[in-house]
């Protein structure tokens, strides 16, 4: 299963439209970890094929939206996914508490964002991914998204460039 992770394109519609366009036939679900809202609904609009594909998460940003969640919990081929925002975690100051919401559910899989920072790790038996931000990154990398490839014999997770589609 190959699962494509943005976050944080704050109104940047033509990075987002890049990701969609790029995997629009290789993706089997998206997720978007937030601050994202208006261009999503924009992405939907021109993608109606991929609504049913699309996991939308809010952000802190994404005031006065109606139809994201805090977070989600799905299933990847014998895997399960933990994705949130990360405001609400605290990321920016540590992953402790992402890290034991995911134990908590059960999840090998974790995802955040909000930070606008790439990480991509393996730690206590989860794999651990912010894809950075596909717009407005704050460390010294270019805009960024994700790519996990998932199977029952393991996970693959590598962090791509925007600029590179």
């Amino acid at each position: 299963m190959r699962i494509i992770v943005i976050s944080d394109t704050h109104g940047n519609y033509r990075a987002l439209e890049k990701i969609v366009s790029a995997h629009i036939n290789t993706a089997d679900i998206f997720i978007h970890l937030g601050d994202g809202r208006r261009e999503i609904d924009r992405i939907l609009m021109t993608y109606p094929e991929i609504e049913n594909r699309f996991m939308i998460i809010d952000g802190n940003c994404d005031l006065g939206s109606m139809n994201g969640s805090p977070f989600i919990i799905t299933h990847a081929d014998g895997h399960k996914i933990f994705a949130v925002h990360g405001h609400r975690q605290g990321v920016k100051y540590s992953l402790d508490d992402l890290k034991e919401c995911a134990k908590a559910n059960e999840c090998d899989i974790v995802l955040y964002g909000h930070t606008h920072q790439r990480y991509n790790s393996y730690q206590d038996g989860m794999y651990i991914m912010n894809p950075g931000s596909a717009s407005c990154p704050r460390d010294s990398f270019s805009p960024s998204y994700g790519i996990i490839d998932s199977s029952e014999k393991g996970v693959v997770m590598n962090i791509a460039e925007v600029n590179t589609l």
